[in-house]
C-alpha cells in the first residue's frame, strides 16, 4: 500500500488520475478536509483498486468500466472527474440504482478568465506588441477599445456563465446562444443555435463555449464568418470541431474576421505543419484553458455537497451536479 492508502476499507475513494499534472493526492487531502468523519482512501496501482473497490460507498474518478462496476458491490454514488459522462455505461448505473454526479462548473472560473485574456489580447493587439518586443522595436501601434462593443458568447452552461460574469465591468453589450433560448440567460439578449447569424452580426468578439453535440457540430462556418464583422475575432474554448476549421482558415487567409484565438483545434493536436500555425492574427493554446490547479478542490467541493445532500435527504436523489 501507499503511503496514501489505508489498511481499512475506505467508505471513499479516489482512483488514479492525472490532471493537468497535479497529484490525485491532492483530490484526496481535500476530500479528507471535507468529511473528516468518513475514510478516504486511495491507492496508486491497479491491484489496490480492485482491491478497494468492493467496498467503497463512493468512488471518485474518471470512469468505471461494467466489470468495475459489477465488482463494486456497496457502491452508492460514483462521482466522475469530467464534465462529460458520455464515455460512461451509464445504464450499467441505473441498473444498479447507482448515483453519478459529473464536474460541470468546475472549469468556470479559469475558462472564463482565459476568455477575458483573450479578448483583451485582441483589443489591445498585444500579439503586434510581443513581435515588436523581440525586434526590440520602440514604435506605437493601433489598439482597438472594448467598452461599448457586444460580446457573443455561444453555450450558456457554467462556463459560459461565467464569462459573462467576469465580463460584467468592462461595459460591452452581450449576446448569448443557447440550445434552448427560452430558458434565458445572464446576457442582454438570447438567439438558439439556428440564429447564430444574428446573435454574432455586430460581435466584435465571439466566444465559443459550448459542447460538441449534433446541433453545434460545424456550428461555426463559412456563413458565420461572412456574416460577422471583419474586425471581429473568434475565440474557441470549446471543442475544435464546432468549427470548421477549413472555412475558419478561408476566412483568416481573406481578411474576413480580425483573428482567433484557439484552445482547441480540429484536429487536435494541430498538426505541425498546419497552416493554422503561420498566422500571425492568430493565438493557439494546447487545450490549456481548462488548466486550474484548484481543479482538484472543486471537485472535492462536488463530492462533499452531494454527499451531505444524501446524508440530510437518506438518499441518493436530487444531489448536486447529479446526471444519473
Amino acid at each position: 500500500m501507499t503511503a496514501d492508502s489505508t489498511d481499512e476499507h475506505p467508505e471513499v475513494f479516489v482512483l488514479r488520475q492525472n490532471i493537468h499534472g497535479i497529484s490525485p493526492r491532492e483530490y484526496v487531502d481535500a476530500l479528507r478536509e471535507r468529511l473528516p468523519d468518513r475514510e478516504v482512501g486511495f491507492a496508486a496501482t491497479p491491484d489496490q483498486e480492485r482491491e478497494m473497490l468492493p467496498h467503497a460507498r463512493v468512488v471518485a474518478g474518471f470512469s468505471l468500466d461494467e466489470d468495475d462496476i459489477e465488482r463494486a458491490e456497496n457502491l452508492e454514488l460514483f462521482a466522475c472527474s469530467f464534465a462529460g459522462v458520455d464515455h460512461l455505461p451509464l445504464d450499467a448505473f441505473r441498473e444498479r440504482d447507482i448515483a453519478v454526479t459529473n464536474a460541470s462548473g468546475v472549469h468556470g472560473p479559469n475558462i472564463g478568465e482565459y476568455a477575458v485574456g483573450a479578448i483583451l489580447t485582441f483589443t489591445r493587439d498585444f500579439l503586434e506588441s510581443r513581435r515588436r518586443q523581440r525586434r526590440r522595436e520602440w514604435r506605437s501601434h493601433k489598439t482597438h477599445e472594448l467598452a461599448g462593443s457586444t460580446v457573443a458568447v455561444v453555450g450558456m452552461g457554467p462556463i459560459g456563465e461565467s464569462i459573462v460574469q467576469r465580463l460584467d465591468g468592462f461595459d460591452v453589450d452581450t449576446v448569448g446562444v443557447r440550445y434552448t433560448p427560452e430558458k434565458g440567460g445572464p446576457t442582454d439578449d438570447v438567439y438558439g443555435y439556428e440564429d447564430i447569424g444574428e446573435a454574432v452580426a455586430d460581435a466584435a468578439y465571439v466566444v465559443l463555449a459550448c459542447p460538441l453535440t449534433d446541433a453545434t457540430e460545424h456550428l461555426v462556418d463559412a456563413e458565420v464568418f461572412l456574416t460577422m464583422p471583419t474586425d471581429a475575432v473568434l475565440i474557441n474554448t470549446a471543442r475544435g470541431g464546432v468549427v470548421h476549421t477549413g472555412d475558419l482558415v478561408d476566412a483568416l487567409r481573406s481578411n474576413n474576421i480580425r483573428g482567433a484565438a484557439l484552445d482547441v483545434t480540429d484536429p487536435e493536436p494541430l498538426p505541425e505543419d498546419h497552416e493554422l500555425w503561420t498566422f500571425e492574427n492568430v493565438l493557439v493554446t494546447p487545450h490549456n484553458a481548462g488548466h486550474t490547479p484548484e481543479y482538484f478542490q472543486r471537485l472535492a467541493d462536488i463530492v462533499a455537497d452531494a454527499v451531505a445532500t444524501a446524508e440530510e435527504s437518506g438518499e441518493w436523489e436530487g444531489l448536486p451536479n447529479q446526471v444519473v
